[in-house]
C-alpha cells in the first residue's frame, strides 16, 4: 500500500481516538461534578427556599415530592428565607398542580401561608425555574436557595442562574432516591446525560414520568 494512504489511515485513527478519548473525559468530568455538587449543602441566608416540583397524587405530594418538602421546611424553620416557593405545573387530568400540593402539604404541616408562594407554571425543571425567576423580578427578590434530590442539584442550579437567579443548592438527603446504591448510580447517569444535552441546547430532557421536577 502506498505510504501516503496508510499516513492518512493512521490520522484518522488517531483523529477517532482522540475524539473518543476527549468524549470520555467531557462525559466522566460531568459526572463527577454531578456527583460532588450532591454532596454538598450550600444553605445560606437567601430571599426564597425553591422547592423543585414532582409528582403528586389528587393533591397528595409523593414520597420524593414530600422528602423535598420537609427539607425546605427545615431549611424556612432554621430562618435561611422568609419565603419557600413551591414549583410545578398540572399535567393533564390532575385537579392539583405540584405546586399547589406543595404549598397545602406546608400549610398544614404549619409554615404560614402567607410565607408560601406556589409556582404553579412549568412542566419540566426549566420550565419551572424559569417562572420563579419571573415571579421574583416581579415580586423584586433575587437569590434561592435550590432544593431537590442530590443528583439533580447541579443541573437545578445551572438553570437557575441561567434564569437570572442568584441560586445555590440545598440537596434532600432523605427519600427514595437516596435510599439504595443503585438508584443512586441511575439517577447520577441519568442528569449526567440531562445535563450535557442541557449544555448544548439549552432545552430539558425531563419527562412526566421523570420524578426529578
Amino acid at each position: 500500500m502506498p505510504a501516503a494512504p496508510r499516513g492518512r489511515q493512521r490520522w484518522a485513527f488517531r483523529l477517532i481516538v482522540g475524539a473518543l478519548l476527549v468524549g470520555a473525559l467531557i462525559v466522566g468530568g460531568t459526572a463527577f461534578r454531578v456527583w460532588q455538587v450532591a454532596r454538598v449543602d450550600e444553605r445560606r441566608p437567601v430571599d426564597a427556599v425553591v422547592v423543585l416540583g414532582a409528582a403528586q397524587y389528587d393533591g397528595e405530594p409523593s414520597s420524593i415530592f414530600a422528602a423535598r418538602l420537609r427539607h425546605a421546611e427545615e431549611l424556612y424553620e432554621e430562618g435561611v428565607a422568609p419565603r419557600i416557593v413551591t414549583t410545578g405545573g398540572q399535567r393533564a387530568g390532575d385537579a392539583y398542580s405540584e405546586a399547589e400540593a406543595g404549598r397545602a402539604y406546608l400549610v398544614e404541616r404549619g409554615v404560614p401561608a402567607e410565607d408560601v408562594v406556589a409556582v404553579g407554571e412549568g412542566s419540566d425543571t426549566l420550565g419551572s425555574v424559569q417562572a420563579v425567576a419571573a415571579r421574583a423580578r416581579q415580586d423584586g427578590w433575587e437569590s434561592a436557595l435550590v432544593v431537590s434530590d442530590p443528583w439533580h442539584s447541579l443541573r437545578a442550579r445551572i438553570m437557575a442562574r441561567d434564569s437570572g437567579l442568584e441560586a445555590w443548592s440545598s440537596p434532600t438527603r432523605t427519600g427514595p432516591v437516596v435510599q439504595t446504591r443503585e438508584t443512586q448510580l441511575r439517577y447520577i447517569v441519568r442528569e449526567t446525560a440531562a445535563l450535557l444535552y442541557y449544555r448544548l441546547t439549552h432545552d430539558s430532557l425531563d419527562t412526566p414520568t421523570a420524578g426529578l421536577g
